[in-house]
């Protein structure tokens, strides 16, 4: 077998956007989000679903999956490569503006329900150790959860260091098919949920189509074109910073020797009017510079 980069927007959308296949999605949801009992995502209704795009006006999407369970909850699932200047703020934005989109005027609030983010990071996103992380409005000395309608989960995959063989639960098993599949030849023996099997199978390239692997590859191309104008916007950044550097300490340097030469034509008796025509300079830059090293000795 040969499996797709799930961080690809296609491949990603693709496998968890499958209205044919919505235990997969079901799956991930439970997994992550630690669900059990009553609480367990039991169906669900995908508001975007996997369409194959038109090449040429294939642009990239802000939401990869979005999706609502039997109880209203909508999820926001987002696959993001790269981090960008105001994820923070982009993220809260959507979310707000999803949980505000449920009304429309002259409905009361009560009929709001909760929306859940979950933010699937190739970087690191926070300053924690944990690979998934869950946020909410929280008492900040008490920690009571009173907000409860919006959540926010982070995977953040380069913090999760576990092999295959170490994998126990479902949740560490659904974060290495995200990281790892595209590096595998064979489904994991571990694997014992049905859904995320599904998403392996899904994930096979050798069953894509012709049309599907060409907006796969074009999708991971516009990928590698991004990463490239942040490293160079990144190298111009540091290059600018080393001009601004160097430049700083050219100017420190001269004026270090300026005061030298003031403080010295001083000492042998040299009047502040002679000293600033023999230096080119202002009076005022004279009596200054002379100020400040005598209150200073």
């Amino acid at each position: 077998m040969q499996f797709v980069d799930i961080k690809n927007d296609i491949a990603f959308r693709k496998i968890f956007g499958n209205e044919n296949k919505k235990m997969i999605l079901i799956s991930f949801l439970n997994a992550i989000l630690q669900l059990e009992g009553e609480d367990r995502v039991m169906s669900i209704t995908i508001a975007n679903p996997f369409q194959l795009p038109i090449l040429q006006n294939f642009k990239a999407s802000i939401i990869d999956v979005r999706a609502k369970d039997f109880r209203g909850n909508t999820f926001l699932i987002e696959m993001q490569v790269a981090d960008v200047l105001g994820m923070d703020k982009r993220l809260l934005y959507y979310t707000s503006k999803e949980y505000a989109g449920q009304l429309v005027s002259g409905e009361k609030y009560t009929e709001l329900n909760p929306v859940i983010f979950i933010g699937i990071f190739d970087f690191d996103f926070t300053k924690g150790k944990e690979y998934l992380s869950h946020h909410a409005i929280c008492n900040v000395k008490t920690q009571e959860h009173v907000i409860k309608d919006m959540n926010f989960y982070f995977i953040e995959l380069p913090k999760f260091l576990k092999p295959a063989k170490e994998l126990d639960t479902i949740t560490e098993k659904w974060i290495y098919f995200i990281k790892e599949a595209e590096n595998l030849q064979l489904i994991p023996e571990n694997v014992d949920d049905e859904g995320l099997k599904e998403a392996y199978v899904d994930a096979n390239k050798n069953t894509w189509t012709k049309e599907e692997l060409d907006a796969y590859d074009y999708a991971a191309i516009r990928e590698q074109d991004g990463r490239g104008r942040i490293a160079i916007a990144e190298q111009k950044a540091e290059l600018k910073g080393l001009q601004q550097g160097l430049q700083q300490g050219l100017q420190q340097g001269e004026e270090k020797k300026e005061i030298e030469a003031v403080v010295g034509l001083n000492k042998i008796g040299l009047q502040n009017e002679k000293i600033a025509e023999a230096l080119n300079i202002s009076l005022e830059r004279v009596k200054k510079i002379l100020e400040h090293h005598f209150n200073k000795n």
